[in-house]
C-alpha cells in the first residue's frame, strides 16, 4: 500500500527519478517554459514552487541550498533574477496548461509547464 507516499515513482529507481525531476526543474527555471508530461510536470511543480518559495528568503543559505539542489547557473538565475519577481507573492509560481497533443510512441498526453509572470 502507498499510503503517506507523496510521490510518483515513474518506474525509475531512487537516483534517477531524483536526477530527472532536478534536470526537469532546472530546465524550467532556465528556460522558463517547458513541454513535458502531465505527471512529470506536476512532480517538477511541487519541486519547483519549493526551490522558489527557498529563494524568496535572500539569504546565504538559501543560495546554498539552491545549489545543493539545482546546478550552479540554475541556482543563480533563481536566486537573483526569478526569486525577486516573486517576492510579493504568496505562491502559485508555476501553471500547468494541458495540450490536446499526446507523444507518439505512448499517447501519453502532454503539458506545458510555465513560471508566471
Amino acid at each position: 500500500m502507498r499510503h503517506l507516499k507523496k510521490t510518483k515513482k515513474f518506474h525509475r529507481k531512487t537516483d534517477q527519478r531524483k536526477a530527472l525531476l532536478r534536470s526537469l526543474a532546472a530546465n524550467l527555471i532556465l528556460k522558463e517554459k517547458i513541454k513535458t508530461t502531465l505527471p512529470k510536470a506536476k512532480e517538477t511543480k511541487k519541486i519547483t514552487e519549493k526551490l522558489i518559495t527557498i529563494a524568496k528568503k535572500q539569504n546565504l543559505s538559501a543560495l546554498r541550498k539552491l545549489k545543493q539542489a539545482l546546478p550552479e547557473k540554475a541556482a543563480n538565475k533563481l536566486y537573483y533574477e526569478i526569486a525577486p519577481l516573486y517576492k510579493n507573492r504568496a505562491g502559485g509560481y508555476t501553471r500547468i496548461i494541458k495540450t490536446s497533443q499526446r507523444k507518439i510512441k505512448d499517447a501519453s498526453s502532454l503539458a506545458i509547464l510555465e513560471l508566471v509572470k
